[in-house]
Formats: C-alpha cells, structure tokens, sequence
C-alpha cells in the first residue's frame, strides 16, 4: 500500500473510531441524561403520548391528564379549585418543559420509574398503551387551604409572602404554600405561543408568581430566630427557664458605637429581667447579649443542627440554604481571607439580622425540632408511590436529620418559654381555646431607616406549634411585602398570628 492511501486509510479508521465512542457516549453514558432533560422535544412529545399518572393530596387528584383531540393524546390539567393554590409545589408540565413535582417524579408519573418495571411488562403483555404512576402528596388539604386563604386574603392582590406547616415527629409537609401564585393550566396548554407568552408575562412579573417562596426565598429571621440563640444559651448551660437574663432599654455592644434597642418596649429597660419576660416582649438587649455571652461559634454550631447552612428537602429541586455567617470576607487590601465573627456581628445574629438568612421551610424545621423534644426529621412532601390503579409500591419512611438538634431538656425549657409567649406575650394571636399553643413572633428590619422614618417596610415573621405538650402541627409565617399595611400594622403577630392559627386549627380540628 502506497503511502498516500495508508494515511486516508489511518484517517478514516480513526473518523471511525471517534464516531463509533460519539455514539457509545450518547447512547450509553448520557441516554439518562438525555432522557430526562426537560427540554428534550422527543421525550416531552412521548409524555404527551401517554397518560401520565396522578399527583393525588388525599385522594383527590390536584394534576391529572385527559384525552386530548389534537396533535397530542394528553394534556394535564390541575383542577381549578386549587391550582393556584398548590401550583408551587405541583410545578407545571409545559412541552419542553417541568417545574416542581412534576419534574422531581416525573419517572414515576411517566411510568419510567424501575418501581413501575412490573407494571410496564403486565401492560405490554397485554397489549395495552403503558401508564404512568401516582404521586400522593404528604400536604393535608385543609392546612393548604387555610394558609394560601389566609395569606390572600391578609396581603391583597399585591402582597408576597409563603406558609410551611410540617408534622414535626415524622418531617411530613402538610402545607406550603406561596402566594402570589399562578395558574399552571395556562402553561400546561398545547398551544406553545400561548404558553410561552403566558410564561413570560410571569416570569417579567416583579411579584415573581412562579416563585415558590417557601424554598427559594431567604430573608432575615428576625425575631424568629431568638429561638435558637435562646436554644444556643440554655446548652450552654449558663441559662435555663426560671432564670434572670440581662437587658437593658438599650444594649452597645463590644466593639462598635451601634446601640442596640427594644422599639420602645419598656419591660426590657431594667438591667436583668427573667427569661420568660424578654421572650414574650422579645427583648433585643436580652438575645443580643445572650448571643456574645455564648460566641459565633457556638451559635453557628447551634444554628447548623437546626439545619442552616445545609439543604434538607430531597422532593423538591432548587431548595436554597439558609445561613448563619461562617465568617466575613477581608478585603484583599487587608490581606485577604475570611475572619471570624466579631462580638458586635455576633449581637446582630442573636436576634436574627447581620447575615442570617432564613426561608420558610427552614424556621418551620427550628420550630418542629423543638416540639419534636429536640430531634430534627427530614422534611418530605411524598407520602406514597403507586400504580395507575393505585397500588401502593412505596411509602416514605420518615427519617431522622439530627437526634439532638437540642437535648429534651432544653426543648422542654424552650416550650415554656413559647407557652408563654403565646398566653402573655407577643405571640398572643395564635391563642387556640382548650389548646395549649406555643409561638413566637419576628419583626425583622431591612435597610438602616425604620419604616415609620420613611425607610422600607419590615419582613414579619410568626412561628408556632401545637399542642404544646404532645405536637401535631409546627408553622412558620413570612411576610415579605404587605403594601397595603401602614408600618404600624406590619408586625409577625398582627399578621401572622391569625394565619398560623388558622393551619393549625385545620390540622387539629380532623
């Protein structure tokens, strides 16, 4: 062979070999990927193709698929009484396209999922077209109910904020809810230039409708917060219920020339009051000097085993962290690095500002851990995987994230603490008759002006559970915008005491 043929040949057999790993590649080591990439055309046609299985909140379907007479066989429908109302968590299914459960399970609800491997050969056998599986939902009805009500009906039509309740003893989600909401029949639709023109109007919305806020949107705790520097001093050992605790009208900590106050709450002002006075007035010297007593470090480590600076939530994609600063960036100027904490940024985290950064779904987890005597659970929304005929083939077992996010003990000095809060304190708007309730308000400042001296208005923050003693419903309440509230309404307990109450009345009232 001459010498010019022996290079076409070499480089012929190589073009061979390089297409022959191409293929091997794509079939091989990324048709998972493929096939699951929402925007794969193929893949979103053939789901269209079948029908897809139930997403079920009991037994009463919230998305659902229905013969359809045009190019395509199905479309999804989530029914009108409460598609806005689960909407973030059920997501949408749009060709090209899933958010929410329907994308976290959509192998089970298109029949994929190796649980259905039975169920796909009995179909073919038969010869009958391959359905998907069911998805039941942990979320009790009427807790959704009275948290997305209840959140619409106390902001208006140009109010934000999100709801979460869990089940603290097992980790069950049984509402969240995120208002505002929006339709997902409307993205749902066969028409793509509907469709899309539909999601771009949401997606150019400022209220940001398609925001499911219980996972994704993180702000200051304030208040709420004072739980776990409250937490954070009892371990300690320094502090425990019945005990004074320092406060003062004003609190200047180490370090800076910032005073800290207490909005005018006068039953802070003496110089040591008992702990269960500064948590039902919620006194910011009181949780500002508890915090510097116990260190960053401590308050980080106490803040982590509630689950900040970690994700938790495994059935749903796009759960955001909170955080508890691990340090503060040095200007490279000053060389560089992080550096720990100082004492007066220590202050700020103790009642919930600085850098702490909290969502929904986590100070729901602070609050069931503690009614849960301490033992944080995984957070789960799927109760069950079944067949199209509702055969069940899986049952979330609940599971156990940290067993001592705080001892029993001080759990149970917490509680009281929250009792109280709830019978004469701040709290006092998620009072329940014949039931002993525990709660938590937080009022938590953004910008450096109040809003009563023309700064921006606070977010408001309510945390709750009960009954105390033997819990069933945990709740956390955030407010990010009322604009129809003066700042004086703009308060945790004034607007989100009545909301907590209603979920956990829908809850206990089975």
């Amino acid at each position: 062979m001459n010498k010019p043929i022996r290079a076409v040949s070499i480089f012929c057999m190589f073009l061979f070999l390089a297409l022959m790993a191409n293929v091997t590649y794509v079939q091989f080591w990324k048709s998972d990927d493929y096939n699951t990439d929402p925007r794969n055309a193929r893949v979103a046609e053939a789901s269209y193709s079948r029908e897809r299985g139930q997403i079920l909140v009991g037994d009463q379907p919230v998305a659902t698929s229905k013969p359809s007479d045009d190019r395509y066989k199905y479309l999804r429908v989530y029914p009108e009484a409460g598609a806005r109302m689960f909407a973030p968590v059920t997501g949408y299914l749009q060709l090209g396209s899933q958010t929410g459960i329907e994308r976290s399970q959509n192998a089970v609800l298109t029949g994929e999922d190796p649980q259905l491997f039975v169920t796909r050969l009995v179909d073919l056998l038969k010869g009958e077209t391959a359905q998907g599986g069911n998805v039941v939902l942990t979320l009790d009805a009427d807790a959704q109910k009275a948290a997305f009500e209840g959140l619409r009906d106390t902001l208006g039509p140009k109010g934000e904020g999100s709801v979460v309740a869990i089940q603290p003893k097992t980790g069950r989600v049984l509402a969240m809810a995120s208002y505002p909401s929006y339709d997902p029949n409307e993205l749902a639709t066969h028409d793509s230039a509907k469709a899309s023109e539909t999601y771009q109007a949401l997606d150019g919305d400022d209220r940001e409708p398609l925001l499911n806020r219980a996972i994704r949107t993180r702000l200051f705790p304030g208040s709420t917060f004072k739980l776990v520097t409250a937490a954070a001093a009892i371990e300690s050992g320094k502090y425990h219920v019945g005990d004074d605790v320092p406060a003062g009208a004003t609190y200047q900590p180490p370090g800076t020339t910032h005073r800290i106050g207490n909005d005018g709450r006068g039953q802070c002002s003496p110089a040591k009051i008992g702990f269960a006075t500064a948590m039902e007035f919620s006194c910011n010297t009181t949780f500002a000097q508890l915090a510097v007593e116990v260190g960053p470090e401590k308050m980080r480590e106490q803040a982590e085993a509630f689950g900040f600076n970690n994700s938790s939530l495994l059935d749903l994609q796009g759960q955001v962290q909170s955080v508890y600063p691990t340090g503060v960036d040095v200007p490279e100027s000053e060389g560089g690095g992080t550096r720990e904490l100082s004492l007066a940024e220590t202050a700020q985290t103790g009642i919930g500002q600085n850098t702490v950064q909290a969502t929904p779904l986590q100070m729901a987890m602070v609050t069931a851990a503690i009614a849960n005597q301490g033992t944080l659970m995984r957070p789960y929304l799927v109760e069950q995987v079944q067949t199209a005929g509702f055969d069940v083939l899986r049952t979330t077992e609940p599971e156990v994230l940290n067993d001592h996010a705080v001892s029993a003990r001080t759990a149970g000095e917490l509680t009281d603490l929250l009792v109280a809060t709830v019978e004469s304190g701040t709290a006092s708007p998620a009072r329940i008759d014949d039931v002993k309730v525990a709660g938590k308000t937080g009022t938590a400042q953004r910008g450096d002006s109040l809003c009563s001296a023309g700064g921006k208005p606070p977010y408001a923050w309510f945390v709750s559970f009960a009954p105390a003693d033997n819990a069933e419903v945990a709740v956390a309440v955030m407010i990010e915008e009322a604009p129809d509230r003066a700042c004086g309404e703009i308060a945790g307990g004034q607007l989100g005491g009545p909301i907590a109450k209603a979920v956990m009345e829908a809850v206990l009232n089975k």
